[in-house]
């Protein structure tokens, strides 16, 4: 059994005088920078345009979210797209205010496809951080988004049957019976609950054991998730997770501090990658708590991916790091990781790789 689907993009906008292209000191400039993980170009020059026409930090992430969102870019961002076990889409999302450190986000939200524009009803109109389920869904169409609706397409349709047909491989469950591959799923070590529910005593079942991680699953079109930071200094993310997850799944894209974190007196930063596992670390937290220490960015995200590849040597993800000066770097594991940048020096949006 093999993992699939889990990935974060980030883009990140900075709008104080910043040194801008790559990772070394250039001469100051009094304009923004933007910067997004993967190749996003339509997202980055979204939030382009709106630093441009003089749109606040949180404004500009959420033009550039929802541009993804928009393009579904990469088929994980935004509906009609990453199909969980039972075939829905459903969408995670976040927005933070670098300056007042306000968070809105949702999770494992239904029938509601502008996850950023929700996130920002719950940071605007609640005092609280996370909203989740059908509740966010509830809650963002009172305030006037779109809703109800399907967030499938026959893209993920067809992706959720073909998989079916495989017998439901590759899945997220692990130390299971099941007597179909499909499910229903029970506790490995309970198999009179099988028998009891679903199985005759003399049926033959199947365990699902423990997988090895598999790096080989894990790509930019399987685990994606735009992040974008703006301004003195905001940062958002929005996906719709991990392919064929249990039902209920969040991964790190709403999560503060793991998919993105900002502080207008440090930085700021996005991640990408398996977001199950990196969550676990909260690197985008570790990242810019690393760089108020005095470390660099290109230091800081390596530190912050080589935490967790000394416990999960085989897991796949990136991180971008800008500092308040506009000094941006990335770092990787497992795969070769792109990044996107625009400054006022640039005609238009440049692409810088990052090797592992």
């Amino acid at each position: 059994m093999a993992s699939s689907n889990l990935f974060v993009a980030s883009v990140v906008v900075l709008f104080w005088s910043s040194t801008v292209l790559g990772q070394t000191s250039h001469s100051p400039v009094k304009y923004p920078l933007v910067v997004s993980t993967w190749p996003f170009l339509e997202a980055v020059r979204a939030a382009w345009r709106a630093v441009d026409d003089g749109s606040s930090a949180v404004d500009a992430v959420v033009d550039g979210c929802s541009a993804c969102e928009e393009l579904r870019c990469d088929g994980t961002v935004g509906p009609g797209g990453s199909p969980d076990e039972n075939g829905e889409t459903t969408i995670d999302a976040l927005l933070m205010n670098g300056t007042t450190m306000e968070v809105g986000a949702v999770a494992a939200m239904r029938y509601v496809k502008d996850g950023i524009r929700a996130a920002k009803l719950v940071m605007d109109y609640t005092q609280h951080t996370l909203l989740v389920g059908e509740q966010a869904s509830a809650f963002s169409i009172s305030m006037g988004l779109a809703g109800p609706m399907n967030l499938s397409s026959p893209e993920s349709i067809r992706k959720w049957v073909e998989w079916r047909a495989n017998s439901c491989q590759p899945n997220f469950r692990k130390n299971v019976i099941h007597a179909n591959s499909c499910g229903p799923y029970h506790p490995h070590g309970d198999a009179s609950k099988v028998v009891g529910n679903s199985m005759d005593v003399n049926t033959d079942f199947n365990i699902l054991e423990v997988p090895m991680p598999n790096s080989n699953q894990i790509n930019r079109y399987n685990h994606d998730t735009i992040s974008m930071a703006a301004g003195h200094i905001a940062v958002g993310t929005s996906t719709n997770g991990a392919t064929f997850k249990v039902p209920g799944r969040v991964g790190d894209g709403p999560i503060v501090g793991s998919s993105a974190y900002a502080d207008d007196e440090v930085g700021a930063c996005g991640a990408t990658g398996d977001g199950d596992i990196m969550m676990r670390f909260l690197p985008c937290y570790q990242v810019v708590e690393s760089m108020r220490s005095g470390m660099d960015p290109k230091r800081a995200a390596n530190d912050a991916i080589s935490r967790i590849a000394r416990k999960y040597p085989n897991f796949v993800g990136a991180v971008i790091a800008l500092d308040k000066n506009g000094v941006h770097a990335g770092a990787c594991h497992g795969w070769t990781f792109q990044y996107s940048v625009r400054s006022p020096s640039m005609e238009d949006v440049e692409v810088f790789t990052v090797l592992p």
